[in-house]
């Protein structure tokens, strides 16, 4: 299914997607440890409870929580999505590509240098992802051009050497922080704060919205990178645009929320088998649908086994370990 690309159409997913957003938002609210009914949620919310214990684990527990999974997922889904189209290769993610390592060992930098996992920089981890991307991208480039495999390749070896760095940072930290930490790294969206929103949700919003712009663009990428510029677009502007801001959004939603895997790659895949390969749809379908699925997620990962808590990464990786090995075989063939 490919749907035609015009503004109405592409209000029309929009709205579709965001009802389905609310949907799944309202559903998360209500389930939990503690499960409530819909008319509890929307009391809740209005602070109007009958029970002031419902209103707190709304208002106070919940819904920050759920703020936090939309944002993470949609920006992770997005930098997938746009990391994808510019090296032309459907296994590109920036979990896969070592990008969220890159960004998690910053962020584990900035824990050890000022004491606490809130208070991770997002800077320090934007410098991570921005650093390994750098070096992926150059490791993968032969003759000039870049090599889907062999980036994918350098993209996992850094990854696993990033990871064996943030092992080693961890040996320096003591064992009470280690284990937060240890369960942070797998994803982890339990810990925000009303500052964390208020700085996430204006930079991923501008950060998709400044990756949109470059829609076109990439649209023309995929036929490579010869045929675009003989089109007219500026291929080194564009892609070092493109990589900057997949970068910021892996960094910023890496240091709230750990190295989430998988996400950046199954989402897209889901949206291309609606939508097409139309960044212009594509984009905001990954960019909501994100928002959905890490939300779902994260209501897994927090009912499955409640009281405890399952790492909200162990829930995307079980979903995105399949569709990446299917991505790698049809690729291979």
């Amino acid at each position: 299914m490919t749907l035609a690309v015009t503004r109405r159409n592409v209000l029309t997913l929009t709205l579709a997607l965001v009802a389905g957003l609310l949907v799944v938002g309202l559903g998360a609210l209500a389930l939990g440890g503690v499960h409530l009914s819909l008319g509890e949620v929307w009391a809740g919310l209005r602070g109007t409870a009958a029970q002031p214990e419902a209103s707190t684990i709304v208002r106070e527990i919940r819904l920050p929580r759920i703020l936090l999974a939309m944002l993470v997922g949609a920006a992770l889904a997005v930098s997938g999505t746009a990391l994808q189209a510019l090296l032309r290769n459907p296994l590109a993610d920036p979990y896969v590509l070592g990008i969220s390592s890159g960004a998690a060992l910053g962020a584990i930098i900035a824990l050890y240098v000022g004491g606490r996992v809130a208070a991770a920089s997002p800077l320090v981890a934007f410098a991570g992802a921005l650093l390994t991307t750098a070096w992926v991208y150059l490791l993968g480039r032969r003759a000039g051009r870049l090599a889907s495999y062999t980036l994918v390749l350098a993209g996992v070896i850094t990854a696993s050497f990033l990871s064996a760095v943030i092992l080693f940072v961890l040996t320096l930290l003591s064992t009470r922080d280690v284990r937060g930490i240890a369960f942070w790294l797998m994803g982890d969206l339990s810990v925000v704060t009303d500052m964390q929103l208020r700085i996430l949700l204006p930079v991923v919003a501008l950060g998709i919205l400044a990756l949109y712009a470059f829609a076109k663009d990439l649209n023309v990428l995929l036929l490579g990178e010869e045929e675009a510029a003989h089109l007219g677009v500026n291929v080194a502007r564009v892609q070092t645009a493109v990589f900057l801001l997949a970068s910021l959004l892996t960094g910023v939603a890496v240091s709230v929320s750990g190295a989430i895997g998988y996400l950046g790659l199954l989402v897209p895949h889901l949206g291309r088998m609606v939508v097409g390969n139309d960044h212009r749809t594509l984009l905001p379908t990954a960019a909501l649908g994100g928002a959905i699925v890490l939300t779902l997620s994260d209501t897994l990962a927090r009912t499955v086994v409640a009281p405890a808590e399952l790492p909200v990464g162990a829930v995307t990786a079980v979903a995105g370990a399949p569709v990446f090995i299917y991505l790698l075989r049809r690729t291979a063939g």
